[in-house]
């Protein structure tokens, strides 16, 4: 079972990494923190401090097309905020 999925890399995730030292991962729906703090630690080879988990709820939409209503929703995912240990940071661009 591959526990990180992604980072997430928005506005509001780089700041909160550039500021804070902290990194925002989607990480699979049944991981716990214990397990997502042993893969963030074995994959970058940084020491976690603190790990924050978030269910995302899917989002609804319905569209009024000419062969009637359409309705369908996005997929629901797991999010993990990671604070990293002080000195050390996690270099998201070097694997693309």
């Amino acid at each position: 079972m591959s526990i990180l999925i992604k980072p997430v890399i928005t506005e509001k995730a780089t700041a909160d990494s550039e500021m804070n030292n902290r990194f925002t991962f989607v990480v699979s729906n049944k991981a716990n923190k214990i397990q997502i703090k042993d893969a963030i630690e074995s994959a970058y080879g940084v020491s976690v401090t603190k790990v924050r988990t978030m269910n995302v709820r899917p989002d609804r939409k319905t569209r009024y097309t000419k062969s009637g209503m359409i309705t369908g929703k996005t997929n629901a995912y797991k999010k993990a905020i990671v604070q990293v240990a002080e000195g050390e940071t996690i270099d998201l661009y070097s694997n693309l």
